[in-house]
């Protein structure tokens, strides 16, 4: 099969590139243009800790195709940070102890922010469906869901 033309934006930046049909979103982010912060855990679309935004909603880019990502906005965990400040979700994740191995905060972090884009002050219920397609082996999610109620609060001028 033929190399596919695609143009995207990843964390603000254009990009053109020629990918192979069969790549996957994760693919392209972590092997093509080296965002290693997209980790790749089940490659099912089970665990969400490929979890990018593209077009403004979450996706597990394990089962994204990457020609899907043409045209498209997509947002990683390294796309959050501005210059050398963390985004106030990642400082919460920091302050509150909301990660223990690591392997599932960027996909957690990433799908709290979809959540607080869209409901800047969400309930506990609220969150957890939030992060519901994020799987963490190693917290009982309690200190996820209190960063996130944290980061809330920061992002609406608070604390």
């Amino acid at each position: 099969m033929k190399m596919k033309e695609i143009s995207f934006t990843l964390n603000g930046k254009p990009y053109a590139l020629s990918v192979k049909p069969w790549r996957t979103l994760l693919e392209l982010i972590r092997e093509d243009l080296s965002f290693t912060g997209t980790k790749e855990g089940c490659g099912q679309g089970e665990c969400g800790s490929c979890t990018v935004i593209m077009g403004g909603k979450t996706v597990n880019s394990c089962l994204v195709p990457a020609l899907e990502a043409d045209n498209q906005e997509i947002i990683t965990i390294e796309g959050l940070v501005d210059g050398d400040n963390l985004h106030p979700i990642q400082d919460a994740f920091v302050e509150q102890a909301g990660m223990q191995c690591g392997f599932c905060t960027p996909g957690m972090i990433i799908s709290a922010k979809a959540l607080l884009d869209t409901n800047p002050n969400p309930s506990e219920k609220e969150i957890r469906e939030g992060i519901a397609g994020n799987f963490c082996r190693c917290t009982g999610y309690t200190k996820i869901i209190e960063s996130i109620s944290a980061a809330a609060e920061v992002m609406k001028g608070g604390e």
